[in-house]
């Protein structure tokens, strides 16, 4: 029989927290211990986590840091203090659905090769009512995406920005010491982002595309799918100035640099992977490194539009930037 841990990470949640742990409490597939990790609330997090422990019939284990660690860190020691086969990532202010765990269970024993698993959301608002949308259709995960993300494109698909959300993920506790520490690469690439990253290279993530969760957006959560949404308007690319534009772009070279440098540093990295990190970054250096001159800029630009570069690392509306690149 396999054994399930669930991560939970909390922070002054007192408003959300009584429903997520209520849905943790009637899923259709056993729990065998909830593991928190407590970021120094302020408020009755600690209270309601109490009160909870001493309602359900499996141990929970809460733990309180001295010094607020941050969501990444404190998911970290979160995971490494569980003890299940599996291990399921949870915020302190969504809802799981009643079968999420079993599907997730089902998953991994229907593709025993993957190490993590994530899956769609249903977005609900502050009261908790749905808007309409999900997850996938928020980052534009579609039919596409997925399709090339089963046939092996997981890790190019996420060099182009953000696709896995913590709060919908499970992994087997075996791949933790392959994912943690979280290194300090990037700024913006935090637990989630790094462990779905890091089995991407191998092929050892999976998705499932029902919303097992409802995921809520807050104005005082920390992080999620509302701060990813930021977009560079067709006028914006025109008005904004040169030093503007080049600023954006000159963070995602430095970002591709230091990304490319770490991974190329580690053991057993396939060439196909090494590569893609090598191309993306020489695609931004280019795009950070145009001259003033637009007619000097023809060539190089071109260079990587026929090469598929524009469209491969940019996706989307994928010619905007390369119009931006020739005129701005």
């Amino acid at each position: 029989m396999v054994s399930i841990s669930v991560a939970l990470c909390t922070y002054n949640g007192e408003e959300f927290l009584p429903k997520q742990l209520e849905s943790i409490k009637q899923q259709s597939s056993a729990i065998h211990e909830l593991v928190v990790c407590d970021d120094g609330s302020r408020d009755a997090t600690l209270t309601i986590l109490e009160k909870f422990k001493q309602s359900v019939n499996f141990p929970v284990h809460i733990y309180q840091n001295t010094t607020n660690l941050g969501s990444s860190k404190n998911f970290e020691q979160c995971l490494q203090k569980c003890t299940g086969e599996f291990i399921f990532l949870c915020d302190q202010d969504d809802v799981w659905m009643p079968n999420k765990v079993e599907k997730m269970l089902a998953y991994f024993q229907a593709h025993t090769t993957h190490e993590a698993v994530f899956s769609n959301a249903q977005i609900i608002d502050q009261r908790g009512l749905q808007t309409g949308n999900t997850s996938f259709n928020q980052i534009e995960f579609n039919q596409e995406a997925q399709a090339k993300w089963i046939a092996g494109g997981s890790f190019e698909i996420l060099l182009k920005g953000y696709v896995v959300t913590g709060a919908t993920m499970a992994i087997r506790k075996r791949c933790l010491p392959n994912l943690i520490p979280v290194p300090d690469i990037i700024p913006e690439l935090i637990h989630d982002g790094w462990m779905a990253l890091k089995l991407a290279i191998q092929n050892q993530i999976g998705f499932i595309a029902e919303p097992l969760i409802q995921y809520r957006e807050h104005e005082s959560q920390q992080v999620g799918l509302k701060a990813k949404n930021e977009r560079v308007s067709l006028i914006d690319r025109f008005t904004r100035s040169r030093n503007d534009k080049l600023y954006r772009i000159r963070k995602k070279h430095e970002d591709a640099k230091a990304l490319y440098q770490y991974i190329l540093a580690l053991p057993n990295i396939p060439d196909e992977v090494i590569n893609r990190l090598e191309n993306r970054h020489d695609f931004y250096a280019m795009r950070a490194n145009l001259p003033s001159n637009r007619f000097l800029r023809l060539f190089p630009i071109s260079k990587h539009v026929i090469s598929g570069s524009y469209k491969r690392l940019e996706g989307g509306k994928w010619w905007r930037p390369i119009l931006g690149d020739l005129f701005e």
